[in-house]
């Protein structure tokens, strides 16, 4: 008898690094949405450089749109991680998170980290989410 496998959907950015290292923006199997770490960026080119809050505000909207394609909000997330390479910036990354999450409330953890793969981003976030519907 041949095992079930969930379904998969995927959705990828423009991130040069996803065909060299292996992996997708955001994945929904059934439920249950994981979104990769994400920087502020686009195409792999920092944005917001040497602003923690910016890059935080711009990072929750990348995640955002993954949620969206793939069915899911911001409403839907249950976990968040926040990697920092300072932090010293907890407190201004905090509060973007809060703008965003103050109702939500997901399970939340803030990390300091060495480096990012860019000097430039200071900020990366990572995030799981459950959706009501577990068809794909």
């Amino acid at each position: 008898m041949k095992a079930q496998t969930t379904k998969r959907k995927l959705v990828s950015s423009a991130s040069p690094y996803e065909p060299i290292v292996g992996f997708s923006r955001a994945v929904r199997a059934g439920n249950f949405i994981a979104v990769s770490g994400t920087t502020a960026g686009s195409a792999g080119k920092p944005v917001a450089i040497g602003d923690p809050a910016a890059q935080t505000r711009a990072i929750i909207e990348v995640i955002e749109k993954a949620l969206a394609d793939l069915g899911g909000s911001l409403n839907d997330v249950v976990r968040t991680r926040i990697y920092l390479v300072d932090i010293a910036h907890w407190e201004a990354v905090g509060r973007v998170h809060g703008e965003f999450f103050a109702d939500i409330r997901p399970a939340n953890s803030m990390f300091q980290v060495t480096a990012f793969v860019r000097p430039e981003w200071l900020v990366e976030i990572e995030a799981d989410a459950v959706v009501a519907e577990a068809s794909v």
